[in-house]
């Protein structure tokens, strides 16, 4: 066996084996004796098409017997004997298809949430997006390489023609292999044996018809096999640029205000131009593919049409057969033939199938490596926040900071500050247990709130944007409306049943203070506000960090703060600033930046 081939069926194999790691499951899983059971009936519905297919061919040899005889009684029974093999057929495959839909549609239902569970636990999802730029092999705080772009194409478009392209392909595969199994023994026996001389000497081959059919078949699958190869590249390429394409779209509809502010139209035109012309490139080479694809298996088909009647003519003329058996011959060969030629009509399904399996195989072995942290960080929990040895990188190996021991106590109050970029934000990341490049001990409080810069605010109704993540029955509409007062956002507070799309209706220092009312409500211990008052006025920051600054010491907690506004110090009793540090100083881990701590007594209160 050459080395071509023996790769060539290393990669089946590896196919074969990447798709039953992602079928299996289902069938293993709390549902698995609903998907045997559907399974089951699907694999007994499309045996009942086969034996419906038999009962056909035999009908045909003793229907077109009698037209040739002029037999009236056994043509008019015949009509008859068909109406309740059509009744059958019309039964089997709308039970075929009722059933094989409901087990594609149960069976992807099970693979979203599956997935969806595991893409959203332990921040997969998180880790996922930062791990593209991880680009240092062999360091310890890199999460692995080849990561999958556009997981929500992958969870919403990719496991619906998996779960589709799998069970669809399977029942063919089946349902070809248990007819050729049926009617190669019919095509046998109608074939009998073609005799010729060659050199003076006599021969006979029995089966003649079955032979020319494996050989007809066997010629037609290697050459669409070299034909249609390239499709199964073109059709991961295709997902991917339609997913890259769909994606911007969203992009220019979340961020529709900036993009309007700046002028930016055009440029976004530009981009999604160039995304859209990755998309019809792509798409018409594949269109070319599928034209060759196209030519061969038609030529291939009509060709099948009449190749059996061309073998079966002499003994018909001769008077060997009879007309009905010639037909019974010309439906048994095509039977036969279609069998055989499975794969020759199902290339391009088979294409975007193990593209997709492809796709969906390298999203799950990504989420498999960002499951876990992955990184050298030991977390705990105490009641203050403490660190021992902390190190801080960026995703390229860059270190930020390095063997930092910090520690905030109930009580405190704590400004952090420094240059832009120089990982503040970062270093909240990393207490919160988000950031996977970091080493060290880190323990933090129970009771804790991070608010980023730019705060989340789900579409929906107000209630449900101010009580996130939380269920907004955990609260009273009194609360609620009470923190939209507390918060500044008083005309708010008669729309707690309003819908919109919040991100978009509330400008920024709304949403903000939006923000800020979900921590009002629920009264964390411990908060961690990374410039959180950014977009708001003088008079109302200082009013708001008031009222969070009585909030956690109410409940007997600290406050951590990133600001650049020195008049946001006046709420924090200690200092911590990054400082860069020199080339050539050689401080430990060789990072950029080292942080100093210092104590103020605050002059507003």
């Amino acid at each position: 066996m050459s080395s071509s081939v023996t790769a060539r069926a290393a990669t089946f194999a590896q196919v074969l084996k990447r798709v039953f790691a992602l079928s299996a499951p289902y069938f293993r899983s709390e549902e698995k004796w609903r998907a045997r059971g559907l399974f089951l009936a699907v694999i007994a519905l499309n045996l009942g098409t086969v034996y419906v297919a038999v009962l056909l061919n035999d009908w045909s040899r003793v229907f077109y017997d009698a037209l040739q005889n002029k037999n009236e009684p056994v043509f008019w029974n015949q009509l008859l004997r068909f109406t309740y093999i059509a009744l059958a057929s019309m039964g089997v495959a709308i039970f075929k298809f009722y059933l094989t839909q409901l087990l594609q549609v149960r069976w992807r239902a099970w693979m979203t949430r599956s997935y969806l569970n595991r893409w959203m636990a332990n921040r997969t999802f998180y880790r996922l997006e930062l791990a593209r730029y991880a680009k240092q092999p062999g360091n310890a705080a890199e999460i692995r390489q080849h990561q999958p772009d556009n997981p929500d194409q992958r969870i919403q478009e990719d496991m619906q023609l998996f779960t589709s392209y799998t069970v669809s392909l399977a029942m063919g595969i089946l349902n070809a292999t248990v007819t050729l199994v049926t009617f190669v023994g019919i095509l046998w026996a109608l074939s009998g044996n073609f005799a010729f001389k060659l050199s003076g000497h006599e021969y006979s081959i029995p089966g003649l018809m079955v032979w020319v059919a494996v050989l007809y078949c066997a010629a037609g699958t290697v050459i669409t096999h070299f034909i249609g190869r390239p499709l199964i590249g073109l059709n991961f390429q295709q997902q991917r640029f339609e997913a890259n394409f769909r994606h911007h779209l969203v992009r220019v509809r979340e961020y529709s205000e900036a993009i309007a502010l700046d002028r930016g139209e055009q440029v976004e035109r530009g981009q999604l131009e160039v995304r859209f012309s990755d998309v019809l490139r792509n798409y018409l080479a594949l269109i070319r593919q599928q034209k060759n694809l196209v030519i061969f298996t038609s030529f291939f088909g009509q060709l099948a049409v009449v190749f059996p009647f061309f073998l079966a003519a002499p003994r018909f003329f001769s008077g060997a057969i009879p007309f009905g058996e010639v037909m019974q011959i010309g439906r048994a060969f095509g039977t036969v033939q279609e069998a055989l030629s499975w794969f020759v009509d199902n290339y391009a399904d088979v294409a975007s199938w193990r593209a997709t399996a492809d796709r969906l195989t390298s999203f799950d072995d990504a989420m498999r490596a960002h499951e876990t942290p992955g990184n050298a960080l030991e977390r705990g929990s105490a009641a203050d926040l403490r660190t021992d040895d902390l190190t801080i990188a960026l995703p390229d190996g860059t270190a930020l900071l390095a063997d930092a021991a910090l520690s905030v106590r109930p009580g405190d109050t704590v400004l952090l500050q420094g240059p832009s970029g120089s990982g503040k934000s970062t270093l909240f990341r990393t207490f919160a247990g988000i950031w996977p490049f970091s080493r060290g001990h880190v323990q933090v409080p129970e009771d804790v709130t991070f608010m980023p810069q730019r705060p989340y605010v789900p579409d929906g109704t107000l209630r449900d944007a101010l009580s996130y993540p939380n269920p907004a029955g955990q609260y009273t509409d009194d609360q609620l409306r009470q923190a939209l007062n507390d918060a500044l956002l008083p005309d708010l507070a008669a729309r707690l049943d309003d819908s919109d799309a919040w991100s978009q209706k509330l400008s920024g220092g709304e949403q903000q203070r939006l923000a800020i009312a979900r921590v009002l409500l629920k009264k964390p211990a411990w908060l961690f506000a990374d410039e959180i008052t950014s977009a708001l006025d003088a008079k109302a920051e200082s009013e708001l960090y008031k009222r969070l600054s009585d909030t956690v010491h109410a409940a007997g907690g600290a406050m951590v703060s990133i600001a650049h506004r020195a008049a946001v110090g006046d709420f924090h009793n200690q200092r911590w600033t990054l400082v860069p540090q020199e080339e050539g100083t050689g401080t430990a881990g060789g990072a950029r930046y080292r942080l100093n701590t210092s104590t103020a007594q605050p002059t507003a209160a």
